[in-house]
């Protein structure tokens, strides 16, 4: 048997000792839920104990990595979408988003030039050869996107950071003159590397600070599908070492820059290896980003401590996520709780990697991957599109998707999946500058994480897959609280703490 099976074995054994022998104090606790059966982040009070309870005990000296943010993506799509909409559903989106009422959102990630989920193709600088950026313009976002960042902003009082990510460069500085697939041709490094800059710049200039770059969205790329470009890890490396990296250093920008930025994997190992080979490539990369679509189930943890490990001062964040290759559910909530979704490896993941590509459970996919991220390293955690139609854009490539709002902008209705409400769990609660505590816990049946906020509040997030609630013991510093969790549901658990963090 293992040492830890064993000594969450004792450790149930003990708190059945102790519930009949030495009576401990009471943990005071605020719990919200959300389940199947109809709670919507919904506070409570009442828990029913009949049963033996499952044991789960805290433990704040034991710490691990910093907590940088959750959130979503700024998205043409989802702004343009809340353009569309009356000004009382438009700000009642950005509340549920934003405000303090809401999810808090704290992490966020917007496109460079469009992507997929864009109204159409467009680059900032469209003129051909013009390799000192002499027609920079980011006005093709003013219509749409820099407001909704804009108001976002404003319902924020905490603020959020925004990591923002190419999907190309321009046509014309690439070997294909293609919007997708291609490579950035050599002569062109020292332009798209100012492109970054002016980037900033332009975004400086309307109030809108970037916190981040990732390098390129997708550097695996493709060919025949959205905007892309590729890179091998080398490729980017160089790039980032001996162009960009300078280029941001020497025009005064601090900003973070983070390579990668595709699936968990194997391919992640790879990756990391050649990013932080030795001090000279590790200077300018300030950690690495990763996406989930490798599989609906597996978060690789195996792949995410190795990236880690390679570079355990660096961020590790996970930048994009989302039910990928459906049309959103209206108004359908048990849909989000049932094995139906289906991704894009259900019908296209070649033969020896099906398997990692079954049916799932929407709620579970993202309540799954937040925890088994969060307990293997990853410090932050950003879901893609805010908001998406009926149809699960506008997306010019009619690449649909799910978000955890949906919008009808022609009935002026706005539908809250049961994923707005899974996301708000952990951003409303799990503040930035956090960090993940150690845990035991007794049943493994349940999947469980656990910080501490710079005010000393602990938080602990538990996912519930089965059929059956459970009754659980949560212990910390010789105190208890009896708690239940509904059958399939999330629950927050708040722990008022007044010490500060553990250094």
């Amino acid at each position: 048997m293992e040492k830890r099976t064993k000594y969450t074995l004792l450790l149930s054994f003990a708190f059945m000792f102790n519930a009949c022998h030495t009576p401990m104090e009471k943990l005071t606790v605020e719990v919200y839920e959300t389940s199947a059966m109809g709670n919507k982040l919904q506070k409570l009070t009442q828990f029913p104990m009949e049963g033996a309870a499952a044991a789960i005990h805290l433990l704040p000296d034991e710490t691990y990595q910093t907590i940088t943010g959750f959130g979503g993506s700024f998205t043409e799509a989802s702004a343009y979408l809340l353009n569309q909409l009356s000004p009382e559903n438009r700000d009642k989106i950005l509340e549920a988003y934003f405000g303090e009422s809401g999810a808090n959102y704290s992490l966020t990630r917007t496109h460079m030039n469009s992507c997929d989920f864009s109204l159409s193709n467009y680059s900032y600088a469209p003129v051909e050869g013009d390799k000192e950026l002499a027609h920079f313009s980011i006005d093709e976002d003013r219509d749409d996107l820099i407001p909704m960042i804009k108001a976002a902003m404003a319902k924020s009082k905490d603020g959020f950071k925004i990591l923002t990510s190419p999907w190309t460069a321009p046509p014309w500085m690439k070997d294909n003159k293609d919007w997708r697939g291609g490579k950035l041709l050599p002569e062109y490094y020292d332009t798209w590397a100012l492109f970054f800059s002016k980037y900033l710049d332009a975004y400086q200039a309307e109030g809108i600070d970037i916190w981040g770059f990732t390098v390129e969205n997708e550097p695996l790329g493709n060919n025949n599908n959205w905007e892309s470009m590729h890179f091998t890890p080398q490729e980017m490396t160089d790039f980032v070492k001996d162009h960009l990296g300078p280029r941001l250093e020497a025009d005064g920008h601090n900003v973070k820059i983070l390579g990668y930025d595709q699936n968990r994997g194997e391919e992640l190992k790879d990756w990391v290896n050649v990013m932080f080979q030795d001090d000279a490539s590790a200077h300018y990369f300030d950690g690495t980003a990763i996406h989930w679509y490798a599989s609906t189930y597996d978060w690789f943890p195996e792949s995410l401590q190795f990236a880690h490990n390679a570079a355990p001062d660096k961020y590790l964040i996970q930048s994009e996520a989302c039910v990928d290759a459906e049309v959103p559910k209206w108004q359908d909530d048990a849909w989000y709780w049932s094995k139906e979704a289906t991704d894009w490896g259900w019908d296209w993941a070649p033969e020896h990697e099906k398997h990692l590509h079954p049916k799932y459970v929407p709620v579970y996919r993202y309540a799954r991957d937040i925890i088994g991220c969060l307990n293997n390293w990853v410090d932050g955690w950003i879901d893609w599109n805010m908001v998406l139609d009926r149809q699960g854009g506008p997306n010019w490539f009619k690449n649909w998707c799910v978000a955890p709002v949906i919008v009808d902008h022609e009935a002026d209705e706005v539908y809250f999946t049961p994923l707005y409400y899974t996301m708000a769990h952990f951003s409303k609660y799990i503040r930035p500058g956090a960090k993940r505590i150690g845990l035991e816990l007794s049943d493994e049946s349940l999947m469980a994480t656990a910080v501490q906020n710079t005010d000393g509040s602990i938080i602990v997030v538990l996912l519930n897959q089965g059929t059956a609630a459970k009754n659980l013991t949560l212990s910390l510093d010789e105190k208890t609280a009896d708690l239940t969790i509904s059958a399939q549901a999330i629950q927050t658990v708040l722990i008022e703490k007044p010490t500060q963090m553990q250094k």
